[in-house]
């Protein structure tokens, strides 16, 4: 499966041990072709600093997206082309959220809270496989990029800055 990157060139993969340290995925699995809400956790911020955005870089093969507005936050959405037609709903895409962006927020580092967005996992994502969620969270001046993700066979609490994932599951 093809990597994407934001502009940045970030990327985020899961890891197990910094469950309780990174940004993570809810629910880390789904079966491919179905409705997924993922949200995101957010523990705390960058180097004891509050976050003030968090950007996420939606990979290719999650149509549909629709980001659930918070308040006190400005919520964007990026759109583009994606890499061939999806079918969702008896319509054809070929464009949609390409990226989602919470901003002027603030979320102290010693509090938690969750970003959260809901989208279609397209029938031929490769079941069995993980999916990685590019992710920024920014804290002002400083920022944490949610950028690893793992080389095939690479065990992924090795990585320093791991990223949250999906374990794509064979559709019902």
């Amino acid at each position: 499966m093809k990597n994407h990157l934001f502009a940045t060139g970030a990327l985020l993969a899961l890891g197990t041990n910094a469950a309780s340290a990174h940004i993570t995925l809810e629910t880390r699995e789904a079966p491919v072709g179905s409705t997924y809400k993922a949200v995101l956790r957010v523990p705390h911020g960058c180097e004891g600093k509050a976050t003030t955005a968090v950007r996420v870089q939606i990979p290719e093969g999650v149509i549909g997206v629709k980001p659930m507005p918070k308040p006190g936050w400005t919520l964007q959405t990026k759109k583009g082309k994606y890499e061939k037609p999806y079918q969702l709903y008896g319509e054809t895409l070929t464009t949609g959220v390409k990226e989602v962006a919470w901003s002027g927020g603030n979320l102290p580092d010693e509090f938690y809270d969750e970003f959260v967005f809901r989208a279609s996992l397209a029938a031929d994502l490769p079941a069995g496989q993980m999916l990685y969620v590019p992710v920024v969270q920014e804290c002002g001046d400083a920022s944490d990029r949610w950028i690893e993700i793992p080389a095939v066979g690479q065990d992924e609490d090795a990585l320093e800055n791991p990223a949250p994932g999906i374990k794509l599951l064979p559709k019902k």
